[in-house]
């Protein structure tokens, strides 16, 4: 039983990641079937991103009151029914509604996803299963730069869009039919809350140092990897880069390929190394920093080599980033799981927010799609770098005094 509810969580969550990422791969067709720029496109993403961030703490404590199992059942059928309306709208403010249903319903998958796997595997397991998960999700990029891709450019957006609904609607079916919250006795569902004890609550799990520290781990090394996937990647290797739309999906793919390699060694330093997490975790943004450098200071298109070598240092942030969320898994009681989880991964997607706009308003104000554009518009990244992994580094001085590790 812990592998099938393992693996239904697994394929939920991939099927998670391709509806996160659609609009990604049809960000140049969903730019003219709305007849919009590069500012007003963003906000499709930074919509979607601001509800998953705002998201991800309620939807922690909806799963520790609830359980997982309803979490994923609901979050499969918000991904489905926002899909669905995206297939078949032409008005923008309809489509941008359909991306907040999509970002509500990823916010509560991974609450719902990640908390199952310390309740059916032993303590010493979990990372590695969390790890794992995390890696096979990644396949979720490959289902949205191949199939879902192919579907588009061949059938059209309606036919693209309407079986992503379709398939999130067969995972809510099978999280009813397979999915359990816990062995028998071992889970029973949290006492209502008040909305002062839900503020104590998380209060005291960011308190904890530990918490504070994968937040800042998970903001300084996830932004990157998710501003490219999520929107701006096709784009800038298509129009900044002059890629065929074939080729840019398929540096995707490779992506996922790194993704899946990489993962299981940071699963294992997760596991049996865990002082060395953030110095892997700031060794990660580093080379982030230092790839995008040597691809924006070409004076003309990158050579291929060195957009495939970029692609490849951001598909190891995904599983960085799972560090961070361990790190704050460790520091927190079993019965905070779920919250200490969604505030470590607010992280993240509340840079990638910041990043993201910061793109759509520089691509705006400087001309639009164009390789120079592009060049100025991803410096935005080079701050948050900077700020985040300061805050991480300090931070973690004063975690490796705190005593908050619970396995």
């Amino acid at each position: 039983m812990p592998w099938v509810v393992w693996s239904v969580c697994v394929l939920a969550y991939i099927v998670a990641v391709a509806q996160r990422t659609t609009l990604g791969v049809a960000g140049l067709e969903a730019a003219a079937r709305f007849d919009v720029g590069p500012g007003i496109l963003s906000t499709f993403v930074v919509i979607q991103l601001v509800l998953f961030t705002v998201a991800q703490i309620p939807a922690g404590v909806f799963v520790d009151r609830f359980g997982a199992r309803v979490g994923l059942v609901l979050s499969a059928s918000l991904m489905a029914v926002g899909q669905g309306v995206q297939a078949w709208t032409t008005d923008l403010p309809i489509a941008i509604l359909a991306r907040v249903l999509v970002g509500l319903g990823d916010a509560v998958m991974f609450s719902a996803a990640f908390s199952l796997v310390p309740r059916w595997f032993p303590p010493a397991r979990v990372p590695m299963m969390v790890q794992l998960g995390a890696m096979l999700c990644q396949l979720g990029q490959v289902v949205s730069a191949v199939p879902f891709a192919a579907v588009l450019r061949g059938a059209g957006w309606t036919a693209a869009f309407g079986s992503a609904a379709v398939v999130s609607a067969a995972v809510a079916v099978l999280g009813v039919l397979l999915v359990r919250d816990a062995p028998a006795g071992r889970w029973t569902p949290g006492p209502p809350l008040s909305a002062g004890a839900v503020i104590g609550q998380i209060t005291q799990v960011w308190r904890r140092p530990g918490t504070r520290l994968g937040f800042f781990c998970h903001m300084a090394v996830q932004f990157s990897m998710m501003t490219f996937t999520l929107l701006w990647g096709v784009p800038f290797l298509v129009t900044g880069h002059g890629l065929a739309p074939s080729t840019a999906s398929g540096l995707l793919v490779l992506f996922v390929a790194v993704t899946l390699a990489v993962a299981p060694f940071l699963g294992a330093i997760s596991s049996r190394r865990p002082g060395r997490r953030v110095r892997v975790i700031l060794g990660v943004v580093a080379l982030q920093a230092l790839v995008w450098s040597a691809v924006l200071a070409q004076p003309g298109p990158a050579p291929f080599w060195l957009l495939c070598l970029l692609v490849s240092v951001l598909a190891v942030g995904g599983p960085t980033a799972v560090i961070g969320i361990d790190i704050g898994r460790t520091a927190n009681p079993p019965a905070n799981a779920a919250v200490a989880q969604s505030i470590v991964n607010t992280g993240g997607f509340l840079a990638s927010l910041v990043v993201v706009t910061g793109i759509g308003v520089v691509l705006s104000a400087t001309g639009g799609f164009g390789p120079e554009a592009f060049r100025v518009a991803m410096l935005v990244q080079y701050p948050v770098w900077l700020v985040a992994g300061i805050l991480a580094w300090r931070t973690s001085r004063v975690a490796r005094t705190s005593r908050d590790q619970w396995s």
